[in-house]
């Protein structure tokens, strides 16, 4: 890590430090004097601004700790596991601002939970590969099986067998491979239940697309009389039954 990056995590940490002892101070104020519901305007007031202050500060909050999240990911693994990270943090830190800023004025979080739950599982069956794919992908970023540029062998029923190719990238949903058949982006959830390993050697006979030669040697088959029979027929001084030396007829 440059000073440079160094001193920008320092200066980011100060700030996280700053908006989240201001989000604990705007909760405290708003439980202790805020009423939303109050006939008095003094405690609504400070429940609406707790309110403000505090989704403020928890937003600013949750970009900074995203954001050095995902730098430290980033630097001990690889950038995309990095932005998983982030985009991961920034989304519960999100849905945890919104929930305590309804609760500071007093919004019924049973009810928002309930209808949340029953969208999310419209939403669930209905992007069930997609939601599948993501959290393959952030196993595979965490996990690293495999790296951008390692050139790896892939054996799996439902991709038809094994092909290797190198990785050029990952993302959420789909991990880029170069094969010799060209491009191939393979759903996360498929390369998460496949064996994948390095590859090291040349192409076998078994993989999809190798070479076979159809005139290899056979061993363990007897030889066939009559290509024999034609062989020495072929040859001048081959021993025929019915010809002579010169390979005329008797």
């Amino acid at each position: 890590m440059t000073p440079a990056m160094a001193e920008e995590q320092r200066a980011a940490a100060a700030v996280a430090a700053v908006a989240g002892a201001l989000a604990l101070a705007a909760v405290v104020a708003g439980s202790w004097k805020g009423d939303v519901h109050s006939a008095a305007i003094e405690p609504q007031v400070v429940a609406w601004s707790s309110a403000a202050a505090f989704t403020v500060a928890g937003i600013v909050l949750t970009r900074r700790l995203a954001s050095m999240l995902g730098h430290v990911v980033a630097v001990r693994t690889i950038r995309a596991a990095g932005n998983a990270v982030r985009l991961l943090t920034s989304i519960v830190g999100y849905v945890v601002v919104l929930f305590t800023a309804l609760g500071l004025l007093s919004v019924s979080i049973a009810h928002i939970l309930t209808a949340g739950a029953l969208t999310g599982v419209v939403l669930g069956i209905a992007a069930q590969q997609s939601l599948g794919n993501v959290f393959a992908g952030l196993v595979l970023l965490l996990a690293r099986p495999f790296t951008i540029g390692d050139h790896v062998r892939i054996r799996s029923g439902s991709l038809g067998g094994i092909f290797d190719g190198v990785v050029l990238g990952m993302s959420l949903t789909y991990v880029t491979l170069s094969t010799d058949d060209g491009l191939l982006k393979v759903p996360n959830s498929a390369m998460l239940a496949a064996a994948v390993g390095p590859y090291k050697g040349p192409v076998t006979p078994a993989t999809p697309g190798a070479p076979v030669v159809a005139d290899a040697p056979r061993p363990d088959m007897p030889p066939d009389p009559f290509e024999l029979l034609a062989e020495r027929a072929d040859d001048p001084a081959g021993d025929v039954p019915g010809g002579r030396a010169d390979g005329e007829a008797v």
